[in-house]
């Protein structure tokens, strides 16, 4: 039986491509042009996300992780790979196309020399026989594209030079993606073990993949504190973040551990954040 399209396409997970733009503009406080970029940048790494999502789900239906799984893209698609494949590409195109358009706007074409290595990554993390997602590569290989690739990119958009600023965002985007991937592992140990995915939780255990996915999670607050300090210097921009902050993790402690545990605490962050800057002179 499969899942309704609103289970499988599952909103609450491209979170964590919007946020790091709401990040961004925090840190970068953008206008103009440079705002527009930012915000058709960010929709094109949603769409992007889209379409990753849909290659690997086709990469685990024919690799065999993901054959029982109730809220499979595949699964929706009446288990056409083809179909389910194309849909992705389509996805790929969308969101190629918005950053062409967001680069259009400011001119800075250059940034294509890091997006395109982030997007090839992209590619492999589901393309081929042996994808890096099934590899000891896998959880780097996300952290990478969403910290220098995703908010590396965002920042330089908006007409930034990367600064200590924009390092501390990346980390803590980094964190925040290999945290929220840890947290999906724990229940899928059995399928990606016989399906032969080298996952951290197939090698480490359900336990110690919670411990290190809330360890992240931890990081991702406390850079993006650090990198808020130091944009700001607000005392109540920080009183709110740090209090919102500590409620976050707070959830994440809770069990069991899970990608709601991760996501829904750090938008809260980032509204709570969001809100204060706007209302402060």
């Amino acid at each position: 039986m499969k899942a309704g399209w609103w289970q499988v396409f599952n909103p609450a997970i491209y979170l964590v491509s919007i946020l790091p733009g709401v990040a961004v503009w925090l840190l970068a406080r953008p206008t103009g042009d440079n705002l527009s970029a930012l915000v058709l940048g960010t929709l094109g790494v949603v769409l992007l996300q889209h379409a990753i999502n849909l290659l690997n789900d086709v990469s685990d239906w024919r690799l065999g992780a993901d054959v029982n799984k109730r809220d499979s893209w595949v699964r929706f698609h009446h288990e056409n790979l083809q179909t389910t494949a194309l849909h992705g590409w389509a996805g790929f195109l969308s969101g190629g196309l918005l950053g062409l358009w967001a680069l259009g706007l400011t001119g800075r074409f250059w940034i294509l020399g890091a997006a395109l290595p982030m997007i090839g990554l992209g590619y492999l993390y589901n393309a081929g026989k042996r994808p890096l997602s099934y590899t000891r590569l896998g959880e780097w290989v996300t952290g990478l594209c969403y910290g220098p690739g995703v908010v590396g990119c965002l920042w330089l958009l908006t007409g930034q030079h990367i600064d200590a600023i924009a390092v501390l965002g990346m980390v803590a985007f980094a964190a925040l993606a290999m945290s929220l991937l840890l947290s999906h592992q724990p229940p899928q140990i059995g399928t990606d073990r016989q399906a032969g995915k080298q996952s951290f939780a197939v090698r480490y255990g359900a336990a110690r993949t919670c411990q290190v996915s809330r360890g992240l999670f931890g990081l991702f607050l406390l850079t993006c504190g650090l990198a808020l300090w130091l944009s700001r210097h607000d005392t109540i921009t920080l009183a709110v973040f740090t209090a919102m902050a500590m409620y976050a993790f707070y959830q994440a402690l809770r069990s069991p551990l899970g990608p709601k545990r991760i996501l829904l605490p750090a938008s809260t962050v980032m509204v709570a954040s969001l809100a204060a800057v706007l209302v402060m002179p």
